[in-house]
């Protein structure tokens, strides 16, 4: 890379980031919204947010039933993916539209899961932030679903195995191969 940077102006070039499907609202009348402003912000207790804009249809059911899941989709829904940013669920059930099977959740009331994901973190909302275009929903990870072919030989998600995809400034695209494991740098080589 070139010592000789270009200044841009300020704005929102970070990424790659998570490609979320937030299912919400009930079982009997759900919604999907796809969304890529979301992260974690805490371990102990999980914590993670999104960030909505109080216009959507969406950002409604958000403040009435306080939960929603974060769905993370695999490659071969990426069509899907788009539909549900595009599409209004006022108009229509999503569900229906991009032929997803909705399952309850393990944890929440009544709030949907996307079967066709390969994860789904379940969350209880815990705090609104009125940011400016966007508000920002904390909430707790309450439960966690995964595909049981993710799981590797201790138990854990091998995220190798899930094929997720990401967000890239207007561009759906699939995560990469692993360079190393937290720690690699500094670990000792065994002898």
């Amino acid at each position: 890379m070139s010592e000789n940077k270009i200044s841009l102006n300020p704005g929102t070039l970070l990424g790659p980031l998570p490609v979320a499907l937030v299912s919400l609202g009930t079982l009997e009348k759900p919604n999907i919204i796809t969304v890529a402003w979301t992260g974690i912000i805490n371990s102990k207790p999980p914590m993670t947010y999104i960030s909505v804009r109080p216009e959507r249809y969406s950002h409604k059911l958000l403040l009435e039933k306080g939960e929603f899941v974060i769905n993370l989709p695999s490659g071969d829904l990426a069509k899907r993916v788009d539909i549900c940013g595009m599409k209004t669920g006022a108009k229509g059930d999503k569900f229906k539209i991009c032929g997803f099977t909705k399952t309850p959740s393990t944890v929440l009331a009544d709030c949907p899961v996307i079967a066709e994901c390969p994860i789904n973190l379940e969350c209880k909302v815990t705090e609104v932030k009125h940011l400016g275009s966007h508000d920002m929903f904390i909430a707790e990870i309450v439960g966690i679903t995964a595909d049981p072919v993710l799981a590797d030989d201790k138990g854990r998600v091998d995220f190798s195995k899930a094929g997720l995809i990401c967000y890239l400034h207007g561009e759906y695209r699939l995560t990469g191969r692993k360079l190393g494991e937290f720690g690699f740098s500094v670990r000792k080589k065994k002898s």
